[in-house]
Order: C-alpha cells, then structure tokens, then sequence
C-alpha cells in the first residue's frame, strides 16, 4: 500500500478568484429554493424524466414456494469450493479506513484524522495499485464543529458531505477527479438542515446522483422525497425521479443503471417500486421496475444483468414469497432464486454469478449453472468480516475488513481483498 497525498498547490488548493458557483473557502454562496429544501449553490432544473416512477406495473405476489432456494437440503444447487470469484491481491490500510462502494478503479474512502481536527478525511483506494491517495485533507467550512460524513466516486468526479455535528446542517460538494485527486474546483451542489437527512450518493462516470429525503424527527417528515443528478461542467442539477415519501434503500450504480427505489403507487397504500433508471439520459428512462408486495420494504435492491437482486431483512405476515427474510434474484416476471441468510450488504455479481453477504461470509450463486460456494472471511478478522466495496455488476469485486494483531488480539490495520471473476 502507498500513501499519497495531493499536491497542496495543485488544482485543489487553488480557490482565489473562481466564479461563484465554484467553492471559496469564506465564498458567499446564493440560495436557490427547491422543493422546499434550503437550496443548492448551483441552479435546480425541473424533472428532467418523469415526475415520479409509477408506471402500470404490478405488485409481484408469488407463493412461498416458489422459488429455488440456494442452500435448502433439498436444493439442486451443489456446493463447489472456491467457485465464481478467485483472490487476486491483497492490502494493508491504515487502522480507521473505511471504503464505500464504487463502480470503477478508484474506491473512495474515509481516511481517520491524525488529530481531532480534522478528525475525518476524503481519500482513494486504488483497486490496481493499492494506492491510497487523500483527497480532501479537511473540511470545506471553517467551522470546528463540522466534519467530512460521507464521500462517493468514480474515476472521473468525487462527491462528498460535510455535517455539522452541532445543528446536524449538512453540505453536499463535488469536483472534477482523476488518478486519485480533484483536478477542477469544487461546488457546492446543495445544503439544508437537519430537517432533511445527509444526502446518500452515487457516482458514475462524469455524474453525482444523490437523494432529498426528509429526517424522520424533523418539521418536513410529510414531504415528499427527490433523487438529483448533477454532472461535470453543468451549472444546474437535475431533478430527476420523485417518491411520495422516503426512498427504501440509498441509490446504487449498476453498470448503465442507477437503482432507486421510491414510493409507487401512493394512492393505494405503501408500496416501493425498485426501478433501474438509464444513467445516460440523467435517469430519464426507465428500464424495468419490480413492485414488492404492499408494506413490505426492501433493506438493499441492486440489478446484475438483466435481474434484480433484492434483499428483504424482515419477515412480514403477508406478501408471499418476497415478504420473507432473505435475498431474491429475479425479475418482475418470477422465476426467483432465493439465498435464505439474513442480508447484509448490498449483493453484487456478473454474468449470472452472484455474491451475497451474510454475516461474516458470502454466499457466491452461480444460477446458471446451479452451483454455489462461500467466500469465507480473513483470519482475525473482527465483528461481521469483509465488507464490500462494490455493489451491483462487477468483474473485480473488493472487500475490506479490520484485522486484529495476531499478538495483542486489538484490532490493527485495515485488509483490502480483491476477487476476479474467473473466466
């Protein structure tokens, strides 16, 4: 692993003299009302697809038994060692790195403060090289209170969010990225109160995707949510998809697509539409959608292909097949494969194998070829084992776990695994 730190005068550092909807550390910055929200630094163009993500699609109500269950005594899969995704590389991170899941070779990564303040850093993981690169040293505010809370990326933009931890107000910034550091200014795509929470993002290729959704204690919890895309060079975000309450599960990119999951059909009762929306046209298509059965409320939702990947994390006393705790693969049509574990992380997966996290290990499902495996966690690994850094259709699939010392039993270090899928 190497550690490699931007170049404090490079791009990044440069904030003199920068129009206004670019980031100066003491800028003023105009307020643009939206959606009732406290506003972006940036304009906020209508919908740019439709206004919600109803359509004439039905609840998928199927029997209980009706789908193959993977691990099942009676199950026709047959259990084959190391099958799907081999190892490939391993690296040792510094103790208090955390990755989030991304679609390309750079994985972002919050990075702990040598001190107090800033008591959080941006970085990169480089998936080829295991490099890990800082992006953002500290926070954009001069406050003291306010801290980096979550970041996103790609190889081509970083996205972050910066909370104030005394009023709980949070501020949405993203910038120009590659080979692991902001190569353009920052903006600031939006800012509000702790009446709504930290936005969830998503990053892919040249676009920041993200979601406004009332906090469940604040004054807006009868306000509906919204799903926002901004991208490299435009001075408006988008105001794309709309949920009459809040969406179930943050957004993941998948390949073209980016899964939401809104409220639909709102005037029959609590329904949630898991909906693949085409990245290219600033979600503005919609590519398939699977309606669960009503009040039941998915936990993760991604698509591998052609198939959804939905894990449901309760079991409720009606709906069927897919009102039981587990993870299904299928389309709104049927035919269901069902991985019975209690879910963890979102599933990830390419060309009809799937990988999905339990506890501390994953079950790797070949629907193809009825075949599965498990991908077993590190030694001295603590709590739950690796977590992913990859959701949704992925050829190299990344994990992470802290690692105790094998002489002191305390965590660490921090272990990055890489797994190809094998040909």
């Amino acid at each position: 692993m190497h550690l490699r730190k931007k170049n404090p005068d490079g791009p990044a550092a440069d904030r003199t003299h920068v129009p206004a909807t670019r980031l100066t550390r003491r800028g003023f910055f105009r307020a643009s009302a939206a959606a009732g929200v406290a506003g972006a630094a940036i304009g906020v163009l209508s919908f740019c697809g439709s206004n919600d993500a109803d359509d004439d699609s039905e609840p998928v109500v199927v029997d209980s038994d009706s789908a193959v269950s993977v691990t099942a005594d009676d199950s026709p899969y047959e259990f084959i060692d190391e099958y799907g995704y081999t190892p490939e590389a391993t690296y040792t991170l510094p103790l208090g790195t955390v990755l989030r899941p991304a679609e390309g070779t750079w994985v972002p990564v919050t990075i702990a403060g040598s001190s107090a303040t800033p008591m959080v850093k941006a970085g990169a993981f480089s998936s080829e090289t295991g490099t890990l690169s800082e992006v953002v040293s500290s926070p954009v505010s001069d406050a003291a209170t306010v801290v980096i809370y979550d970041v996103a990326c790609s190889d081509s933009v970083y996205a972050w969010t910066e909370l104030d931890t005394t009023d709980r107000s949070w501020t949405l910034y993203a910038a120009k990225f590659s080979d692991g550091e902001l190569t353009g200014d920052p903006q600031k795509l939006w800012d509000t109160t702790s009446d709504y929470d930290p936005a969830p993002i998503a990053c892919s290729g040249s676009k920041v995707i993200w979601q406004i959704q009332p906090s469940y204690s604040g004054k807006k919890t009868s306000e509906h949510s919204f799903a926002y895309v901004w991208a490299i060079g435009e001075q408006n975000v988008r105001q794309c998809v709309k949920s009459p309450g809040r969406f179930a599960t943050k957004p993941t990119v998948s390949g073209a697509n980016c899964i939401l999951t809104p409220r639909v059909r709102a005037d029959e009762g609590t329904y949630y539409g898991v909906t693949a929306f085409s990245i290219s046209d600033n979600l503005s298509t919609k590519i398939d959608q699977l309606v669960l059965p009503a009040s039941v409320k998915p936990f993760r939702a991604t698509r591998v292909g052609d198939k959804f990947v939905i894990s449901i994390e309760a079991s409720y006393s009606t709906g069927g097949l897919l009102s039981k705790m587990g993870t299904y693969i299928g389309t709104r049509t049927g035919g269901f494969v069902k991985v019975d574990r209690e879910p963890s992380e979102c599933p990830a997966g390419h060309n009809g194998i799937y990988l999905v996290k339990s506890r501390s290990s994953y079950v790797v499902v070949g629907t193809e070829e009825q075949k599965y495996s498990s991908l077993v966690s590190i030694d001295r690994a603590v709590d739950y084992g690796e977590y992913p850094a990859r959701c949704g259709d992925c050829e190299l699939f990344v994990t992470f776990a802290t690692v105790k010392d094998a002489d002191t039993g305390y965590p660490a270090s921090v272990t990055v695994r890489t797994f190809r899928l094998n040909a």
